[in-house]
C-alpha cells in the first residue's frame, strides 16, 4: 500500500528506476536510500518498502529485521568512513515524510560539537555547494552495496 502525498512511497512507485543513491540496497521489507539535501557524505535511510506512519505498526517480520539492518548499515559506515559512530534516529513528522524511517548517521571523530547529537540535522538542507552531489551520493551508494552484499535478503 502507497499514499498518494508521501515521498517515501513515490520512490517505492518508481523502484525499478530508481538511481543507486535512492536504492543503496533492499529486501523484501526495507530499501535504504542516501540522504538528499545533506552536506554529510554517507548519510543513509532506511525506509518500509510499504507505507508505515509509526513504528508500532510495523509487522513482526519488518521489526525482526530492523536491528539488524540498523546494525549491519552502521557497521557497514564505519568501515567505509572510519566514523566513530552512528546515530540511529526516527521521527517522520515532517510534511511529505510522514512515512516511517530511520536516519542511519555517520558520526566523525571530528564532527563539529554543534553538530553532534541533534545538531547534527543541521547538516540536512544545506545550500546547494555544500550537499553531497548525486553523483557522490552513488559512488557512496555503490560501494555501500558491494559491503552488504552478504547481508540475508539484501539486493
Amino acid at each position: 500500500m502507497t499514499t498518494p502525498d508521501c515521498f517515501a512511497c513515490g520512490q517505492e512507485a518508481e523502484f525499478d528506476d530508481l538511481p543507486p543513491r535512492e536504492c543503496v540496497t533492499y529486501d523484501q521489507h526495507w530499501r535504504v536510500a542516501h540522504a538528499f539535501d545533506t552536506a554529510l557524505p554517507g548519510w543513509l535511510v532506511l525506509l518500509p518498502r510499504r507505507h508505515v506512519a509509526a513504528v508500532h505498526d510495523l509487522t513482526d517480520d519488518e521489526a525482526s529485521s530492523l536491528g539488524t539492518w540498523q546494525v549491519k548499515l552502521s557497521r557497514a559506515l564505519r568501515a567505509m568512513t572510519g566514523c566513530a559512530k552512528t546515530y540511529v534516529v526516527q521521527f517522520a513528522e515532517a510534511e511529505g515524510f510522514a512515512h516511517a524511517h530511520f536516519h542511519i548517521v555517520p558520526r566523525a571523530e571530528d564532527l563539529r560539537p554543534e553538530h553532534r547529537g541533534p545538531g547534527v540535522f543541521e547538516l540536512l538542507r544545506r545550500p546547494e555547494p555544500e550537499r553531497v552531489s548525486a553523483d557522490q551520493a552513488d559512488r557512496i551508494a555503490r560501494s555501500l552495496r558491494s559491503r552488504l552484499q552478504g547481508h540475508p535478503n539484501a539486493r
